[in-house]
């Protein structure tokens, strides 16, 4: 009844301060000012006895953990005040720091997004976020395994059910062979698409493009992240902890919108997401979230024209340097 209550009014709040903005965005408005209320209680747990007495669950999908969840653990971490943290399977990695990880979700749910625990849950207009810090994998995962003669490219693509319809963003097998025409010379190209074995599954169907044995025939140069894993010189735990471990080693990323952008966004340098349609372009979350995770310089390509603009101007052009 209460949580009723509290979402009319501040649907009336968003109504008459947000009145222009989208119907179907304004509950994202909403739900950032319960997130915001939420936190109030924990004034006292947080700021001034500072015991370890938080426990972070999250069972939601990969990207909204990454943007929200795992900065939210962090931070308590650092605060001293993280008791313990529950997620998805293949998640112990993540939370590296945590004093006490369990995986206990075997799939991830669009309700689990609906944490109202965290400082924020999907999108936002406000990101300026208390009690959010952002995770250092790059320091953590850094390697001399994964270390080639040429700057490592990571192209994380995807190819999956979007908005309950076929795939939107993706990389296409005609975009790929122009992107690694132009860039192979350049970068040791790592080609990354996790197979549904390898990763926790949310709601969205993941399809087949074909597109691994057109690499192999085409562009053999390029190293298939499934490859390293069947190798798996550095004994990684599972498929995450193998991405943490190359990604770390990388500074320029062509990804994907959602789990497979974010995680890119972690490790600085360079990362150039293509994203044609979503939230994260009214709420400009690629200019005012995604730097925040490393530092990293984000470009948003909105639709295939674009992105080989981009990636002439930043990835050609430029002579690379790992970071």
């Amino acid at each position: 009844m209460f949580e009723k209550v509290l979402n009319k009014f501040l649907s009336l709040y968003v109504l008459l301060r947000h009145g222009r903005v989208p119907v179907e965005l304004k509950y994202f408005y909403r739900d950032t000012y319960r997130c915001q209320l939420q936190q109030l209680k924990y004034f006292t747990k947080d700021y001034i006895f500072r015991k370890k007495y938080k426990v972070v669950s999250f069972n939601g999908e990969f990207a909204p953990e990454l943007q929200f969840a795992l900065p939210f653990a962090y931070w308590h971490f650092k605060n001293g005040t993280l008791k313990r943290t529950r997620s998805s399977k293949y998640t112990s990695d993540l939370y590296f720091f945590s004093p006490e990880h369990e995986e206990v979700f075997d799939t991830r749910t669009n309700e689990g997004n609906y944490n109202f625990e965290l400082p924020r849950i999907l999108y936002s207009h406000n990101y300026d976020m208390a009690k959010w810090e952002p995770v250092p994998l790059k320091d953590k995962y850094r390697n001399d395994i994964y270390v080639y003669n040429k700057p490592i490219l990571i192209i994380a693509n995807r190819y999956n059910m979007e908005w309950d319809g076929p795939p939107i963003s993706f990389f296409s097998i005609e975009t790929l062979d122009h992107i690694i025409s132009q860039l192979k010379a350049t970068y040791t190209i790592i080609y990354n698409r996790p197979r549904p074995q390898n990763i926790t599954m949310d709601n969205s169907d993941v399809y087949d493009m074909d597109e691994f044995e057109w690499l192999e025939r085409e562009h053999p140069e390029v190293i298939l992240m499934e490859d390293l894993f069947k190798e798996n010189k550095a004994g990684a735990r599972n498929f995450n902890h193998l991405q943490l471990m190359v990604y770390a080693n990388a500074s320029h990323f062509l990804s994907i919108h959602g789990g497979t952008a974010t995680l890119a966004s972690y490790f600085g340098g360079i990362n150039l997401i293509l994203s044609k349609k979503g939230p994260e372009h009214h709420f400009d979350c690629y200019h005012k979230l995604y730097p925040q995770f490393s530092g990293a310089e984000i470009l948003h390509a909105k639709n295939d024209e674009q992105l080989m603009d981009y990636v002439e101007r930043y990835f050609v052009v430029a002579e690379p340097t790992d970071a």
